[in-house]
């Protein structure tokens, strides 16, 4: 429907374009770029030395590449400097060939370090002998004896001693009481044996508080021993350790001393050793100093601000063209199916007024159905009113007259579903 879809490019002739586009875009940049550039101390010109021939392998086209020559002028001041040092450079290389005859018995005597001295031994240096401190001393932990003997001597002694004193003063008590009158069994009598029971009971308490102490001085005695023995023992401990630590430390000095004497010894074998290297080289040095000589420095210039012309896509810009044609085509066919594909749903129903005398701005957009598809405005309507899309009732009835149907006032209709319809 509509007009055709664009037309692929020719890929060959797209290839054959883009190589002579690139081509002349490349000799119009070497004439751009190469320019004649003068200055105080002298000039660089460009000139063409003949061509080359290049086949294009796509089309068989045969271009001419011009091939450039630099040539480089000092001027007359520089030309007389570089005749100068070329001169000096001669001299130089002929004294450096005069020189080199020295080589001879130089290079022709073995190169020995004999008579040097003799660098560290390291055979001489003897490992440290560490002493090695092992365990600590055994501390006493727990009371040898509780005392518990001494506690009851203690308790039994003070005991045979407050025994009698207690039956003499209950022998009085009785005595006493008797001498009062007071009866055995009474009140004052039971009241007094009480008090005296008490007393007894005090003395036997104080002796068994006293055995006590006796047990918790001895205790105290024993435990003050033990600290004092572990405290001994540590201190003991201590003093090794530090010996140990002295020792050690001692090893470590005399272990760093053979090693500053071993380092000292390679270090003053390694300053000879280059002092020999340096009286064997020293000559040569002078002769490769001679000959290097000094060189003229070739004019500077600063960088030309010339343009370059871009190389253009040519194969990029066909496809893009091309992409473009496509894309503008699927979108109208697109937008055309679309809208066909509404005429087509109206089913049976008539379109009024599809007489060509209502229409104005009409325009051609493509066929459905063997029926030519038009954009249109009716009369009357404003021209930036959004157009129509439809069939011209004229048009139709020559094809298809029984899809045309004639309105009131004479006007033609259009029936799509009998036009558009198989």
């Amino acid at each position: 429907m509509g007009k055709s879809a664009p037309k692929a490019p020719d890929p060959k002739e797209t290839a054959a374009a883009q190589t002579g586009t690139n081509v002349t875009t490349a000799l119009a940049n070497a004439q751009l770029g190469n320019v004649n550039k003068y200055g105080p101390d002298g000039s660089v010109t460009y000139s063409t030395n003949g061509s080359k021939q290049f086949r294009d392998p796509t089309n068989g086209a045969v271009y001419d590449i011009p091939q450039y020559t630099q040539t480089t002028t000092l001027s007359p001041q520089q030309q007389a400097i570089k005749d100068q040092t070329d001169a000096a450079q001669l001299n130089l290389g002929q004294l450096a060939n005069s020189q080199s005859s020295r080589l001879q018995g130089l290079l022709g005597t073995p190169f020995t370090l004999n008579g040097l001295p003799a660098g560290g031994d390291a055979s001489k240096i003897t490992a440290p002998n560490y002493q090695q401190f092992q365990g600590g001393p055994d501390l006493k932990t727990s009371y040898v004896d509780d005392f518990s003997k001494d506690k009851q001597a203690v308790q039994d002694a003070l005991m045979s001693r407050l025994q009698p004193s207690l039956d003499r003063d209950r022998a009085a008590l009785e005595q006493r009481l008797a001498n009062q009158g007071i009866q055995i069994g009474s009140d004052a009598y039971k009241a007094a044996m009480d008090d005296y029971g008490r007393t007894s009971n005090d003395a036997r308490t104080s002796t068994l508080l006293a055995a006590g102490q006796e047990q918790s001085r001895l205790a105290g005695l024993s435990r003050d021993q033990a600290t004092f023995g572990n405290s001994s023992l540590q201190q003991m401990f201590q003093n090794k350790n530090t010996t140990t630590g002295a020792n050690n430390s001692l090893q470590d000095q005399l272990t760093n001393a053979q090693l500053a004497q071993f380092n000292a010894a390679n270090t003053q074998r390694q300053l000879a050793t280059s002092e020999k290297f340096a009286e064997r080289n020293q000559p040569m040095n002078e002769i490769s100093g001679l000959l290097s000589g000094s060189q003229i420095s070739m004019p500077q210039f600063g960088a030309s601000n010339m343009p370059s012309i871009p190389t253009v896509d040519y194969a990029g810009l066909v496809n893009q063209k091309y992409q473009s044609d496509v894309n503008a085509y699927n979108q109208k066919m697109g937008m055309t199916n679309g809208i066909v594909g509404g005429l087509f749903g109206l089913g049976g129903k008539l379109i009024a007024a599809s007489d060509e005398r209502v229409k104005k701005d009409i325009q051609k957009v493509g066929k459905a159905n063997g029926h030519n598809l038009y954009m249109y405005h009716y009369k009357g309507e404003p021209d930036d009113a959004p157009m129509r899309l439809g069939l011209l009732a004229q048009e139709v009835k020559k094809k298809k007259p029984s899809a045309v149907v004639k309105m009131p006032g004479g006007l033609l209709a259009v029936d799509y579903g009998k036009a558009l319809g198989a």
